[in-house]
């Protein structure tokens, strides 16, 4: 026989666990911590936006296999 009231409960603070889980991940982190993060992740798109190749100069192929020319 299982208490429904006990179990709501338990099922309400499981809930909450898991919400108070993801804002200390979202939340939890330094100021300083974040800019980094954000910068770090500007400079890898800059990066790779830098090597990106340009398909529409000239050789417009939809491929890189040779036999498929």
């Amino acid at each position: 026989m299982i208490n429904l009231r006990l179990a709501s409960k338990r099922a309400a603070r499981a809930a909450e666990g898991q919400a108070a889980e993801r804002n200390r991940a979202r939340h939890g982190i330094a100021k300083p911590e974040r800019e980094a993060a954000r910068r770090e992740a500007e400079r890898t798109e800059r990066l790779l936006d830098g090597a990106r190749r340009d398909l529409s100069a000239g050789n417009n192929h939809e491929t890189d296999d040779p036999s498929a020319r």
